[in-house]
């Protein structure tokens, strides 16, 4: 008898996504992640669930049909990390005619139903906000909404569910190896906490985005017939450039858009670019290229509105991460209009054509998409489990991510019920955690929490416990730039007495 079903190598939102799912229909699980959940690819996004308006000059429609149904899908399962974003698209007459964008407007309103978010619609700046941020030299545009998320966050909700459900998530492990039996594999995997240990199972999925190639190439010893093709993707942080919750899109010449959005109240967040990238995607960084860029086409756009009253620099960064991509390689010459599609390869048979234990990789994908593509995952692996009569039943659609079962999904409701429940709590700390926690919040506070100790600024022991305990945190970058992000916010004597906390709490 195998020890799992299914192995998934990978903690991204991919593999905890199929993990989630292949947990709710009976199989038994184990998902392996070499490093922290979602510290790769997944927490360096625009954190964005959107349709992707782009991709229409591409003609993809079906991507983006499929991204708008899922934005509607994931927004109400989990309204405490994700929520509506109106988006300001400037008018600029020499890079796409009024008509052409009231067009491809009208089709992203209407390639799906639209049961929560606004339609789109022509603006005049001046007529709209008189504190517009922008320069004199743009007078209207358009406004449409997509969806804002914690993108970190989503991975760790689809592992947490998954681990409610049966599956064994084991984060700090690394898939080394394994062998072809046939009927199952035999998986050899290596942790500091477990050493060496070698399992069997009936098959394995291979989600470790950036390295998926590698893990076939090197992990089992078979060609890659699936190309990868890996972008660099880059962002910073500044301080708040702008007032209002309103996100830009912003048109360049060279045909990329850059987002610029609210985040974390005080901060504006800028990306993105897109770079071929053929290095170690685990030492992966921004480039004085890519930060002269960015800032230089936000000042192309916005009046400069930081204190100083000069143009955004390198020196206003505060922050600024970079992630690597791992997109199917449909051959296409501009790395911004590859294709954010997936594809999903089953191998079943081996070098002689004979029936071996299936192995499912996943090439590309984009965070919206997830859920959706690990429901087409389990239907191409659910031919393997015959005997389990869950296999082939969808669930995902209507089911809520932990927290998310928040009464008609008014967080503004919410919020006020639990600042009367919890007196004590600063009501922006309050806040904090029902977007953070949603109805998980209950979970981590107690009466005692009121006499908590404060470790470093807005974390209290409690959190800190509760993240350790429940969402597999183990170092202070795992709890501040993942699981919150307060890291923006600490000094590096804050950060050493978290260390210090951590070590002490996990000794224990």
């Amino acid at each position: 008898m195998n020890d799992y079903d299914l192995l998934i190598i990978g903690g991204g939102i991919n593999g905890t996504g199929i993990a989630r799912d292949a947990a709710g229909r009976g199989l038994n699980v184990l998902l392996v992640e070499m490093s922290d959940l979602a510290s790769a690819t997944s927490s360096k996004s625009t954190k964005l669930i959107h349709g992707g308006l782009r991709y229409l000059e591409y003609y993809d429609f079906m991507l983006v049909r499929k991204a708008l149904i899922e934005r509607e899908i994931l927004l109400k399962a989990a309204p405490h990390i994700i929520h509506p974003l109106k988006f300001i698209l400037p008018h600029e007459a020499h890079l796409r005619p009024k008509w052409m964008i009231r067009i491809g407007l009208f089709l992203y309103d209407h390639l799906s139903r639209r049961k929560t978010l606004g339609k789109s619609r022509h603006i005049t700046f001046e007529a709209e906000d008189h504190n517009n941020p922008l320069q004199g030299r743009f007078t209207d545009g358009f406004t449409y909404f997509d969806c804002w998320a914690d993108d970190a966050r989503l991975v760790v909700l689809n592992a947490h569910d998954a681990r409610k459900l049966g599956a064994d998530i084991r984060t700090r492990t690394k898939f080394i190896a394994a062998k072809n039996n046939g009927d199952h594999w035999q998986a050899e995997l290596f942790s500091e906490k477990k050493g060496a240990q070698t399992i069997t199972v009936k098959a394995i999925v291979n989600a470790a985005g950036p390295w998926v190639s590698d893990i076939i190439n090197d992990g089992l010893a078979l060609p890659a017939h699936n190309r990868l093709r890996l972008v660099k993707g880059s962002h910073i942080i500044v301080p708040k450039l702008y007032d209002g919750e309103a996100a830009y899109i912003l048109q360049n010449k060279d045909g990329r858009i850059i987002f610029a959005l609210p985040y974390e109240q005080d901060y504006t967040l800028i990306g993105t670019t897109d770079v071929p990238y053929t290095g170690d995607p685990s030492k992966v960084h921004i480039s004085e290229e890519e930060i002269t860029y960015l800032c230089h086409h936000i000042n192309m756009y916005f009046k400069p509105t930081l204190a100083h009253g000069n143009p955004l620099s390198a020196s206003d960064v505060i922050s600024h991460y970079a992630g690597v991509r791992p997109l199917y390689d449909d051959a296409t010459k501009e790395a911004s209009a590859v294709t954010r599609d997936f594809v999903i390869s089953l191998r079943k048979d081996n070098d002689s054509g004979e029936a071996a234990a299936p192995l499912l990789s996943i090439f590309g994908g984009k965070i919206t998409t997830y859920r959706y593509l690990a429901e087409k995952a389990l239907e191409k692996l659910a031919e393997f489990f015959p005997e389990n009569p869950k296999i082939s039943t969808p669930w995902t659609t209507i089911a809520p991510l932990p927290g998310g079962d928040i009464p008609g999904g008014d967080m503004t409701k919410f919020i006020n019920i639990k600042q009367k429940l919890y007196p004590w709590l600063d009501k922006d700390l309050c806040a904090g955690y029902a977007h953070k926690y949603g109805t998980r919040m209950d979970d981590m506070l107690d009466q005692e929490s009121q006499n908590a100790e404060l470790i470093g600024p807005n974390l209290y022991d409690y959190e800190a416990a509760f993240l350790v305990a429940e969402e597999w945190a183990v170092t202070a970058e795992d709890i501040l730039w993942r699981r919150t992000k307060l890291g923006l916010t600490w000094s590096e004597q804050d950060v050493a007495n978290l260390e210090k906390w951590l070590e002490k709490h996990l000794t224990r």
